[in-house]
């Protein structure tokens, strides 16, 4: 089996590969059965690790570069996860940029599934910024989509896209709409709800963080552990599971900024607590707060996918995965 991943040298793209490496075969067929994986091309802008395995290949290329993708999108791919994408924030500010990588590309890439001619499966990863304005308590699969931002609108249309390419036969679309994603190691990003990450991984790397939103803000979350999970146990569901819905509202966790503060006092004592400076952004409240705060994911957890017991639990996860060691 050939597996391509877009957006491959991003955290959670090596993260992607890596674990796929580590299992070494997936179920990405309708008939259920588990094909070893012979191939995995990883495509970013920058050149991904390639793990010191002679699985993988690592291409840098603008995956918005037709002739280049069309070089390594053919019917020998049987699966495709598409992460690449322009963060909100920064798809925001440069409206071009994010129409660029996150629409036209998304299309092109879905032109070139189509034309390769075997229907391919292909894993999009979408985002609670789909939706936005006035929002039930509780948001579902079937919430209307009603994006506040350039990035939820680019998702939302790649949505569709990806909902239409499947309904005519040329590929086998699954859209996982991801959680923020907490503890993210590195450095910080220019995606709005970074923050959801500095808050817990500055402290605890002894630095300083601000935080720019009211410590009442609900923020649905899901640590890298369970997003890679996830995104391998929705690339392996059959056809027949998800039916006409190809979209699906990830398991996660609705966390106030209190109570992750509160979890972050309880791993690294007052101590880090201490170097958060509280200073209200509105342009970044005005973006994540019109993002839900609480979904129902009876659907998501019938298919057997998990969220993460507690923020507790998400806190460890980054300890024991991504901390510096001293």
């Amino acid at each position: 089996m050939k597996i391509v991943i877009t957006g491959g040298a991003g955290f959670l793209g090596q993260k992607l590969a890596r674990r796929l490496l580590q299992l070494g075969e997936i179920a990405a067929s309708d008939d259920g059965v588990r094909s070893p994986i012979d191939r995995l091309v990883l495509i970013d802008r920058v050149a991904a690790p390639d793990f010191g395995d002679p699985r993988v290949k690592a291409v840098a290329a603008d995956i918005a570069d037709a002739k280049v993708m069309a070089g390594l999108i053919g019917p020998d791919v049987d699966l495709i996860f598409h992460l690449a994408a322009i963060v909100s924030g920064a798809a925001e500010a440069d409206f071009d940029l994010g129409m660029g990588v996150n629409l036209d590309a998304s299309r092109l890439l879905l032109d070139l599934a189509r034309a390769a001619g075997n229907k391919p499966r292909v894993v999009f990863t979408s985002s609670v910024a789909v939706y936005g304005g006035a929002l039930p308590p509780v948001v579902t699969d079937d919430t209307q989509l009603n994006p506040r931002s350039s990035y939820g609108v680019q998702k939302a249309i790649g949505e569709l896209l990806l909902g239409d390419y499947t309904r005519k036969g040329f590929v086998d679309g699954r859209i996982l709409r991801l959680p923020t994603i907490s503890v993210r190691p590195g450095a910080p990003n220019k995606a709005a709800s970074s923050f959801a990450s500095g808050l817990i991984r500055e402290p605890l790397n002894g630095q300083p963080t601000v935080c720019p939103v009211s410590t009442d803000l609900k923020l649905w979350l899901l640590s890298p552990r369970g997003a890679i999970d996830s995104i391998i146990a929705g690339a392996e569901l059959q056809s027949a599971a998800l039916g006409e819905k190809r979209a699906l509202n990830l398991p996660g966790l609705s966390v106030s900024v209190a109570k992750m503060i509160a979890a972050l006092e309880r791993a690294g004592g007052k101590a880090a607590t201490d170097r958060i400076a509280y200073q209200r952004d509105p342009a970044i409240e005005a973006i994540v707060g019109s993002w839900p705060g609480a979904w129902d994911i009876s659907r998501a957890v019938g298919l057997g996918l998990k969220a993460d017991p507690d923020f507790d639990a998400i806190v460890r996860a980054y300890v024991e995965d991504d901390l510096p060691k001293a």
